[in-house]
């Protein structure tokens, strides 16, 4: 069940592109990142907030692979855990292949669903100019773009995730459905 680690974990009280890492983050069921901007039942991404507050968070935690960064370098881009808005850096886990609905096992006792991708933003590029477009890759099986900035859940079991604790994937019952923009 174990198929890789926490590289780091990131939150932020305010809103800003990046969140800086921690020794730690609390996880709270129905709600998010302890202490992290994005947490809450509804809605908290600051753009949809205007125009759909009262939908649920499917964006309660924003895990990413360390994987990516390494892929950016050799392109020329130096991203660190975190810089990317982040939560939960993992290590080891291809995320962008798990169907909507994995549950990932972090650490003890944390679980999160698989909610879907994230939707990288024109934000990107005024972080790294040039880097939003790396966010994208052609599908060559069907020629459609498929995002690579990540995974977005909801977390269903409380806990506390520190870098190096294991993760644990289960895969939701068949049939499978593919991740979607959330």
């Amino acid at each position: 069940m174990n198929a890789g680690r926490v590289a780091a974990v990131s939150r932020n009280a305010a809103y800003a592109f990046s969140k800086p890492n921690h020794p730690s983050i609390r996880l709270l069921a129905g709600l998010g990142v302890e202490g992290d901007v994005h947490a809450g039942e509804t809605i908290r991404h600051q753009f949809r907030m205007t125009y759909e507050p009262d939908l649920p968070n499917l964006r309660q935690v924003h895990l990413m692979h360390a994987e990516l960064f390494e892929e950016l370098a050799l392109k020329g881009y130096e991203v660190r855990p975190g810089e990317l808005g982040e939560n939960i850096t993992t290590r080891g886990v291809d995320l962008l292949a798990l169907p909507t609905g994995t549950l990932l096992h972090l650490g003890a006792d944390a679980v999160v669903e698989v909610t879907g991708l994230r939707n990288p933003c024109a934000k990107i590029n005024d972080f790294r100019t040039g880097l939003l477009g790396e966010m994208f890759a052609l599908d060559p099986h069907s020629d459609a773009f498929t995002f690579k900035s990540g995974v977005m859940g909801v977390v269903r079991r409380a806990g506390t995730v520190r870098p190096d604790d294991p993760i644990g994937v289960e895969w939701p019952p068949l049939p499978h459905r593919p991740l979607e923009r959330v």
